[in-house]
C-alpha cells in the first residue's frame, strides 16, 4: 500500500509543472525594491516573462516596463503574440528605443500598423544605422527574400589572417549575436565564402583564411520570390543562409528561426488556398479584411455552382423519367470529389519537392488515373452490389430495375473517380506551368469541377445506357 501511494505522489510530481508566469506576476506585485524585483524577474526565461504580461493590467504593465532596461524589454515582447499592443503603452522615448533593439523585420511589423505620420516620426528620431536597416527591408515585396533578411550577422574581409578574424569575431559580437557562421567578403562586399566558428577557433594561427573558407556555400538573393526559393533553402541544414544583392554584395542573412518562420508561413498560406481563401488570416484580423479574403474564391465557386445546376438541368428529361437515379447523385459527386482532392493533394506535394521534367509529368497523371481506375473499380463493384440489394430488398423494385440502376450507378463511379483523379493532378500542374501557385487549384475548385465532371458522366451514362439501350 506504501509503495502504491508512493508511485502516486512521484506520478502527481511529474504531471505538474511550475507556474512560472504566476511566479513572476507575484514578483511584480511584491513590495520588493525595482533593482531586486529586476534580478528575480530575469532568473526566468524571455518567453515565460511575455507570458506573464498577459496576466497583469495596464498599470502593472507600466510599471514592469519602468523595472526593465531596454534590451531586455525588447528580447521579452518579441516572444509576445500582443506585441503591438504593448509597444503602444511605451512612452515615445522608450519606444523608439525598444524598436531599435527590434529585429528590424519586427520593428516593420509595428510600424506598418501605424498612421503615416507617426510612422514617419519614429523613424526619423530613430539611429541613421537603424532607420536605413529598417527602410532597406521596407523597400522589398513581403513576398520577396530580401523582407524577410536580418542584419544579424558576423563578416570579415579577405585577405586578414586568423588572429584578426578572431579579433572580429570578437568586436562584432556584442551587436551580432548569430555568430556560428561568419561570412568572408572581398573589398567590394562580395561574397566569397563562409568560415564554421568551430573552424576558426581550432585553426593554428599560421593557417590561411582562405585554407578554412567554404567558397561553394548556400545563397539566394534579395528579390527572389520566396515560395520559388523556399524548397531550395529547406535542402540546407546551415544556421543561416547569406542573401546577395544583384551584384553579388552580401546584405543579409536568413537565420535558422528566419527560414523556420518562412517555411511555417509557406505552409500557412497554402493551407489557406487549398481551404478556398486568398491568404491566411489570424484571428484579430479586421472583418472587412477577412472577408476579402473569402469572398473572391467564393463568387468564382458560385459561377462553377450555377455551371453545375445548369448541366444537370440539361438532363431534365432524365430525371423525369428515371426519378430513382437523383437518390446516387450526392454519393457519385462526393466519391469523385474525394478521390480529386487525393490526388490535388498528392500531386501539390510532389511539385513542392520536385521539379518535373515533361516525361515525369506525364508518368504522374498516369499513375494518378491508374490510382483512380483501380479504385473505381473496387467502389463500382460494391456500390453495383450493396445499391441493388438496396432497391430490391427494401424498396422493393424488381431485380431488372434494380440492378440496372445499381449496374449505372456503379459505371458512373468507376469512369468519375478516375476522370477526378486525372483532373485533380491535371489542374495544379497546368497552374505550375502557368506560374501561378498549385495550391491555388484548392480544394473547393477542384471538388466543383469534379461536381460537374461527374454529373455530366452519372446523368450521360444513364441516358444512354438506362433510357437509350434498356429502354427503360
Amino acid at each position: 500500500m506504501r509503495a502504491r501511494k508512493n508511485i502516486s505522489i512521484e506520478n502527481r510530481m511529474l504531471v505538474q509543472h511550475p507556474d512560472y508566469k504566476m511566479e513572476i506576476v507575484h514578483i511584480l506585485r511584491s513590495n520588493l525594491t525595482p533593482k531586486l524585483m529586476r534580478k528575480r524577474i530575469l532568473d526566468y526565461h524571455e518567453n515565460d516573462i511575455a507570458a506573464a504580461i498577459g496576466l497583469m493590467n495596464k498599470d502593472e504593465r507600466k510599471r514592469f516596463y519602468s523595472i526593465l532596461d531596454t534590451v531586455t524589454l525588447a528580447g521579452v515582447l518579441e516572444y509576445s503574440e500582443q506585441r503591438n499592443e504593448y509597444v503602444s503603452e511605451l512612452s515615445i522615448r522608450k519606444k523608439i528605443d525598444v524598436l531599435s533593439h527590434f529585429e528590424p523585420s519586427v520593428a516593420i511589423e509595428y510600424l506598418d500598423q501605424l498612421e503615416k505620420a507617426e510612422r514617419q516620426t519614429l523613424l526619423d528620431l530613430m539611429d541613421d544605422e537603424i532607420r536605413s536597416e529598417i527602410q532597406l527591408l521596407n523597400s522589398f515585396d513581403e513576398d520577396e527574400i530580401g523582407s524577410r533578411m536580418t542584419m544579424n550577422y558576423i563578416v570579415v574581409h579577405a585577405g586578414i589572417g586568423i588572429k584578426q578574424a578572431m579579433h572580429e569575431l570578437v568586436e562584432q559580437a556584442a551587436d551580432n549575436d548569430n555568430i556560428t557562421t561568419l561570412y568572408v567578403v572581398d573589398e567590394d562586399e562580395s561574397l566569397i565564402g563562409a568560415i564554421d566558428l568551430k573552424d576558426l577557433i581550432i585553426a593554428r594561427e599560421g593557417t590561411e583564411l582562405n585554407s578554412i573558407t567554404m567558397t561553394s556555400y548556400p545563397y539566394v538573393y534579395v528579390n527572389e520570390q520566396i515560395e520559388d526559393c523556399i524548397e531550395r533553402i529547406k535542402d540546407y541544414s546551415e544556421d543561416s543562409i547569406p542573401v546577395l544583392d544583384s551584384d553579388n554584395k552580401l546584405k543579409g542573412v536568413l537565420t535558422s528561426q528566419d527560414i523556420t518562420q518562412l517555411v511555417d508561413d509557406e505552409l500557412g498560406d497554402d493551407y489557406a488556398k487549398l481551404a478556398g481563401l486568398s491568404a491566411e488570416e489570424d484571428l484579430q484580423e479586421p472583418l472587412r479584411k477577412s472577408i476579402g479574403k473569402r469572398l473572391p474564391w467564393l463568387v468564382i465557386l458560385l459561377g462553377l455552382g450555377l455551371l453545375v445546376s445548369s448541366v444537370v438541368g440539361a438532363f431534365e428529361y432524365v430525371v423525369a423519367h428515371l426519378t430513382m437515379i437523383v437518390s446516387f447523385q450526392s454519393l457519385i459527386l462526393d466519391m469523385a470529389g474525394n478521390a480529386g482532392t487525393q490526388s490535388l493533394a498528392i500531386t501539390i506535394r510532389v511539385l513542392m519537392d520536385e521539379q518535373l521534367d515533361g516525361r515525369q509529368k506525364l508518368y504522374l497523371v498516369a499513375k494518378e488515373a491508374r490510382v483512380g481506375l483501380s479504385n473505381g473499380l473496387v467502389l463500382g463493384i460494391l456500390s453495383f452490389v450493396f445499391i441493388g440489394v438496396y432497391l430490391s430488398v427494401l424498396k422493393r423494385q424488381s431485380v431488372m430495375f434494380a440492378f440496372s440502376i445499381s449496374f449505372c450507378t456503379g459505371i458512373a463511379l468507376l469512369v468519375s473517380i478516375m476522370l477526378s483523379s486525372i483532373v485533380g493532378t491535371i489542374v495544379p500542374i497546368l497552374f505550375k506551368k502557368l506560374k501561378v501557385d498549385p495550391a491555388v487549384a484548392s480544394g473547393p475548385l477542384i471538388t466543383t469541377v469534379n461536381d460537374l465532371v461527374a454529373v455530366v458522366t452519372y446523368y450521360g451514362l444513364a441516358w444512354i445506357l438506362l433510357i437509350n439501350i434498356l429502354e427503360m
